[in-house]
């Protein structure tokens, strides 16, 4: 059946496009939070532990958000690692750095996303999809105060 939601095929098509990127972005970052979760140590174990434990969670839901709205503007979700290295912009860690370094990977990666997000507006605001706007505002709330929260474990004042 044909999709009449006053968003044309093609825009409709260059908006999943945009959030195929946020979708690989994420569950990427999602893998690298968990891995760190799973092989954190040092001084900070638990605060860490804990803390990438709760933003790992954050991120598999984030990703069921992104590809459902993928699907109701009509297309197919990316969903394999194939696809996803193809379409994020986050650098997998192969190894297991310091707390420090997992810190400041989880920042840059934070960050990654904020400005993939950011990226796809221009084209929402220009064919008025409220919908995706409203699911890109509230995933930059929540990555750039988690980016924000990981940063202040670096400072020291």
């Amino acid at each position: 059946m044909t999709i009449d939601i006053g968003i044309s095929e093609e825009d409709r098509k260059e908006i999943v496009d945009g959030l195929s990127r946020l979708l690989a972005d994420t569950y990427v970052l999602y893998m690298k939070t968990h891995n760190f979760h799973w092989n954190v140590s040092g001084p900070m174990f638990r605060t860490l532990h804990l803390m990438f434990e709760e933003q790992y969670n954050e991120l598999a839901l984030a990703v069921d958000l992104v590809a459902e709205r993928i699907r109701a503007l009509g297309f197919p979700a990316p969903g394999t690692y194939a696809a996803y290295a193809r379409l994020t912009s986050i650098k997998e860690e192969e190894g297991v750095p310091s707390a420090e370094d997992m810190i400041k990977q989880l920042v840059q990666g934070q960050e990654a996303i904020s400005r993939t997000a950011r990226s796809i507006f221009p084209l929402v605001d220009k064919v008025s999809d409220e919908p995706t706007a409203d699911l890109l505002t509230q995933r930059m709330q929540v990555h750039e105060k988690t980016a924000w929260m990981l940063r202040s474990l670096l400072e020291t004042k």
